[in-house]
């Protein structure tokens, strides 16, 4: 496998100045962006798919196991603070559970029957989407419940650093990263990893964009949870709705925290509930509301 084999520009690499190993290491980490690349036309077809899946009702769920299944957890979690979606819309599956999160939990990959088992415990529907995870391409876990998920009819999609593999011979959209031999042999939590977070985060954001959820470049869904957000949801308020700060602060109050409601609000000059009724109707776009 491409994601196992020796890299020989980095065989002496435990002989070299510090420097110089730096150096060596984003020589390498510079051929990710180009593999993820050569992979756009697939990830477009998968955020067209899965963007369909959720306008359905249905969720997109990340399976994966060490570092595939982290990252996906990690996308998942930031998809709440940033487009203000419920936490069940995007959920992250991971060999181990919780605790392989922080910790090795050794052999959990292994198990197909485990992979499939815990997908169908979420109650699995043909709406949902179903993305698999795997450096290898291979990993147990990840291939049970990928063909699990094609049994029910749901959306499949592999994101694998190995090509040809199993995972994506079995996926219904296959995104093929091959980020070429590790920096140190087998260690895949550098390129391979690096590729699948830039994967991810395309389909995460590109699928929230096509929901509706951005305006231009600004996140005008996002949940101001703390000091930081709500300044930056104050900011993009006061920048769409042509509003001073001030203002734009009293409408974020007035919206319940919602930056597309208090836009709306200013622009359509109606109260909160109104400007929600608004918003809905448009199946959250703001622009079909304002533009």
């Amino acid at each position: 496998m491409l994601t196992e084999s020796q890299n020989p520009r980095t065989a002496d690499i435990d002989q070299l100045s510090t420097l110089e190993m730096v150096r060596r290491i984003n020589d390498e980490d510079a051929q990710v962006a180009g593999a993820v690349r050569s992979a756009l036309p697939q990830i477009a077809q998968a955020i067209d798919a899965i963007a369909d899946r959720l306008r359905r009702g249905g969720r997109l769920i990340y399976v994966g196991a060490g570092t595939s299944g982290r990252l996906g957890v990690l996308d998942a979690v930031e998809c709440v603070p940033t487009f203000s979606t419920d936490p069940s819309l995007v959920v992250a599956l991971i060999a181990g559970g919780t605790r392989a999160i922080t910790q090795s939990v050794e052999g959990a990959e292994d198990s197909r029957e485990t992979g499939r088992a815990e997908l169908l415990a979420l109650d699995l529907t043909a709406d949902d989407a179903v993305v698999g995870i795997a450096a290898s391409g291979r990993t147990p876990y990840v291939l049970g419940a990928v063909e699990a998920a094609h049994e029910i009819g749901a959306l499949t999609v592999g994101v694998a650093c190995n090509v040809p593999s199993t995972l994506l011979d079995t996926a219904q959209i296959a995104i093929g990263v091959p980020v070429g031999a590790e920096v140190i042999t087998g260690s895949t939590r550098m390129k391979a990893g690096t590729a699948e977070k830039l994967v991810l985060n395309m389909l995460s954001t590109g699928t929230m964009i096509k929901l509706g959820k951005v305006y231009g470049n600004l996140m005008v869904d996002v949940r101001p949870t703390n000091g930081k957000l709500v300044d930056r949801a104050r900011r993009i308020i006061a920048q769409v709705a042509v509003v001073e700060y001030d203002e734009a602060a009293r409408l974020l109050d007035a919206s319940g925290s919602e930056v597309k409601t208090a836009i709306v609000m200013a622009q359509r000059g109606v109260p909160a509930e109104a400007a929600r009724a608004l918003l809905n109707a448009a199946h959250g776009r703001l622009r079909a509301v304002i533009d």
